[in-house]
């Protein structure tokens, strides 16, 4: 089982970036435990990242015979990716959108996600441990077990 997980815009300044609100953890360690934890749970993860909706779209299409879910933070591209949402309800896979922070408790604009039309559920607020919330729902829905 082989799941991807596609972080955009800004992400790779995880670290640095408002640790209030986004915390310390860089991208590259939250691959890493999302790594470890896919492994221990019996999936392959694939990360990718990109400032560029056109890169993110481009990845999806070209591993679309090679995954059997997605993880997603789109980051700002949540309130306006039109291009990337219509790339995502094409893929045939369950998708999960994940946030840091908790985007319906910060500005009124943010609180809007196009992506959340496509997406098998939505995760946000709970910081990086949301990557792993997902992994974990993800996986299960995967090998059978039923969500409702």
């Amino acid at each position: 089982m082989r799941i991807l997980v596609i972080n955009g815009p800004n992400l790779n300044m995880l670290g640095n970036r408002n640790k209030v609100i986004y915390g310390s953890k860089t991208l590259p360690e939250i691959e890493t435990t999302m790594k470890n934890l896919g492994k221990r749970l019996g999936a392959d993860v694939i990360t990718f990242q990109s400032n560029s909706e056109g890169e993110l779209i481009n990845f999806i299409q070209s591993s679309i015979a090679r995954m059997d879910g997605l993880i997603i933070n789109p980051g700002a591209l949540s309130h306006y990716g039109l291009a990337l949402r219509d790339a995502l309800s094409e893929i045939g896979v369950p998708v999960i959108e994940v946030h840091l922070s908790n985007i319906y408790a910060r500005e009124d604009w943010r609180a809007k996600s196009v992506i959340a039309p496509v997406a098998k559920g939505q995760i946000a607020g709970l910081g990086w441990r949301g990557y792993l919330a997902a992994l974990q729902v993800l996986i299960s829905e995967l090998k059978g077990d039923n969500w409702e």
